[in-house]
C-alpha cells in the first residue's frame, strides 16, 4: 500500500515502517497540518502570517461528473498563478514507488512525494509542466483541455485513465481560489507554506505545510509540530484533504444542475 490513514490519529508500528520505505523511495516529503475553522484567525496571528505578502491562484481540475479520475486514483489540474503563469499537472495518487516504470521515473517534471499528515500519509507521483498557458481560456470554452497538457502529460493520463475517457471529455471543475504564503515564523528555521482554500459554500480550508528531504522528514516533523503547539495551532484537529473536498464540491454541483 502508499496510503495509510489512522483514525485514532497515531500510527501502528508497522505503518512507521511503511512510511519509513516509502520515505526512502522518494524525491521529496510534505509535512501538512489542516487548521480547524476555529483556530485559523488565532493561528495566522500567532505565527506571524501576513496576507498581504501572499500570492493569489486559482486553481482548476478535471474529471468526469462522476469522479472517476479521482477512484481511479488519477487527479488532473491546472492553474492559474498570480504573477507567475499558469502550470499543469497529472498527478497518480495513491502509489508504489516500486511499481513507477523507470522511464516515467525519468521524465523531466516527474516526482515523487510522500504527503505526511496527522494520523496519516500518502505517496503520490506528480508529472508537472510550468510551461502550461491558456488556463483562462480553457475555464472560459474557448479552448479545448487538452492543450493544457504536454504529450508525456496526455500519454500518462491515457495509461490511467478508464477506459473511453479523453482529456476533452472532462467537465471541469472549480475554479477555487486559492492565498498562499510562503513564511518563515520567528523561533523556527524551517520556511512554512499557508495555503487558504475559499470554496464557493463559504468553507475554508487553512493548510500549514512544508516540504523537506526524505532523510530529514522524522526531524523536521518534531520541530515543526513543537513549535506550532507552543504557539497554540491546534495540532489535533480533523484533518481535510483540500483536492477531495474542491472535488466533492464540484461534482455536486454538476449533479445539482443536471
Amino acid at each position: 500500500m502508499a496510503t495509510r490513514t489512522a483514525p485514532g490519529r497515531v500510527l501502528s508500528e508497522s505503518q512507521l515502517q511503511e512510511l519509513l520505505a516509502l520515505t526512502k523511495q522518494a524525491d521529496t516529503v510534505e509535512l501538512k497540518l489542516t487548521v480547524p475553522d476555529a483556530n485559523q484567525r488565532s493561528a495566522v496571528m500567532a505565527l506571524g502570517m501576513d496576507p498581504l505578502e501572499g500570492q493569489v491562484r486559482q486553481v482548476v481540475f478535471f474529471d468526469t461528473p462522476e469522479l472517476a479520475l479521482y477512484d481511479a486514483g488519477l487527479v488532473v489540474r491546472a492553474r492559474r498563478v498570480q504573477g507567475r503563469g499558469d502550470d499543469s499537472v497529472v498527478k497518480l495518487r495513491p502509489i508504489d514507488p516500486s511499481h513507477v516504470k523507470g522511464k516515467l521515473r525519468k521524465t523531466t517534471g516527474f516526482g515523487i512525494e510522500v504527503d505526511a499528515m496527522p494520523g496519516g500519509f500518502v505517496c503520490s507521483g506528480s508529472l508537472k509542466s510550468a510551461e502550461t498557458s491558456g488556463v483562462w481560456e480553457v475555464m472560459r470554452g474557448e479552448r479545448p483541455i487538452r492543450k493544457l497538457f504536454t504529450k508525456p502529460q496526455r500519454a500518462l493520463f491515457a495509461e490511467h485513465a478508464p477506459e473511453g475517457v479523453e482529456l476533452d471529455d472532462l467537465s471541469m471543475l472549480g475554479p477555487i481560489n486559492v492565498f498562499k504564503l510562503k513564511f518563515t515564523p520567528a523561533g523556527l528555521t524551517q520556511r512554512l507554506v499557508a495555503e487558504l482554500w475559499l470554496y464557493p459554500d463559504s468553507t475554508r480550508i487553512l493548510e500549514l505545510s512544508t516540504k523537506c528531504k526524505p532523510g530529514e522528514a522524522f526531524q523536521v516533523a518534531a520541530e515543526v509540530r513543537a513549535h506550532l503547539g507552543s504557539r497554540g495551532v491546534d495540532l489535533a484537529g480533523v484533518q481535510q484533504t483540500k483536492t477531495r473536498t474542491a472535488l466533492q464540491y464540484f461534482a455536486g454541483e454538476l449533479a445539482a444542475s443536471s
